[in-house]
């Protein structure tokens, strides 16, 4: 008799250790599913790791939904620390050692941090589902409707619109599973963690523009062909940063017959639905403190000449830094040769860096 082998292949193993993460948006940790993984039969589901049981049967029902969704997760991670590696926070916490059984407390405290990652992750995932329906990556849908308004004179619609109609529905209904369980966490986080969300995707809305491809002899564009497309996430993001700095503390108190959020300050008012709300209040993030989150920003590195947040007067919260050089190779002396090649030399030059004590 033929022996069978019970030992599962690396990848799933590597899955396996990060499936007991725990928080609201524990989904994102498919961002550390191995690219060799495809996810093409039902049992894959339950390995992958983040998922509550309303996500799972999303999964098992669209499987091939589930290559975008991991491939949002890799966005969120990536975007949400370009975005702020010029602050103290930087979003490292959102990229979890795969030993780790949760995130940092910044994120699984309903703080303003975690409300700009519950944005920009509602943003995303329903940002890349658009557009995977545009690109052709998901049978399930196809490009999006043609607007009714009749263009302007020179102006056709045509082309292949990003679903965000598809992309909204889809997200939302994964993204929020969580927050819509019985089991998740206190009542007020459940209420910030869904306004936040629906923030992100507002943000989305605002960002379908319309998007033209010139036709005409010798590039005259006189006639454009035009389509409503979603901005780049990382403009989406800045968006959201602009909200995240201006964010709105909350408290959670009864309002009529039931418990509502209301801004701490400013109660005579209820919460804006395109603003950004936080319950509890972050560490300056300046010194290491595993209990609030913070990995400080000790070695950070900071600009000398900046005034902003990467100066290394605020990015060093005042304990001063330390200069290093550092070679950099480059290219240079490009010259074009018809046709049709570009040959450089490669220069040297130093630079000066600086990192905070």
């Amino acid at each position: 008799m033929k022996k069978t082998s019970n030992t599962l292949p690396l990848c799933l193993l590597t899955i396996l250790l990060l499936s007991q993460i725990c928080s609201g948006i524990k989904w994102l940790a498919l961002s550390h599913t191995p690219t060799s993984l495809h996810i093409n039969q039902t049992q894959h589901c339950k390995l992958l790791p983040g998922l509550v049981s309303s996500q799972a049967q999303l999964c098992r029902s669209n499987l091939e939904l589930m290559q975008t969704i991991i491939a949002a997760a890799r966005e969120v991670k990536k975007t949400c620390q370009k975005t702020f590696a010029d602050m103290r926070w930087n979003c490292s916490s959102i990229d979890i050692p795969s030993d780790s059984s949760r995130y940092r407390p910044d994120l699984d405290r309903g703080t303003r941090e975690s409300a700009f990652v519950y944005a920009l992750s509602a943003a995303a995932i329903s940002h890349t589902i658009a557009q995977a329906c545009t690109s052709g990556d998901l049978r399930l849908c196809s490009c999006g409707p043609i607007p009714g308004e009749i263009p302007e004179p020179g102006y056709r619609w045509g082309g292949c619109a990003d679903n965000l109609h598809f992309g909204l529905v889809m997200g939302s209904k994964f993204s929020d599973a969580p927050m819509k369980m019985k089991k998740a966490g206190s009542h007020a986080n459940k209420l910030m963690h869904l306004h936040n969300s629906e923030v992100g995707r507002q943000a989305l809305r605002d960002a379908l523009v319309m998007k033209c491809k010139c036709h005409g002899v010798s590039g005259s564009c006189s006639i454009r062909t035009c389509w409503r497309g979603l901005q780049d996430l990382k403009d989406i993001a800045i968006d959201l940063k602009t909200k995240y700095l201006s964010a709105t503390k909350v408290v959670h108190r009864p309002m009529g017959t039931r418990k509502q959020l209301v801004p701490k300050d400013i109660d005579i008012r209820p919460v804006r639905e395109n603003e950004l709300v936080y319950l509890q209040s972050s560490p300056d993030f300046c010194a290491k403190n595993d209990k609030l989150g913070s990995v400080g920003t000790q070695d950070r590195q900071c600009n000398k000449t900046s005034i902003g947040s990467d100066s290394c007067d605020m990015m060093c919260c005042g304990r001063g830094y330390n200069p290093y050089t550092e070679k950099l190779v480059e290219r240079c002396h490009c010259k074009y040769h018809w046709c049709c090649y570009v040959t450089c030399k490669k220069c040297e030059r130093i630079v000066e860096r600086y990192v905070c004590k």
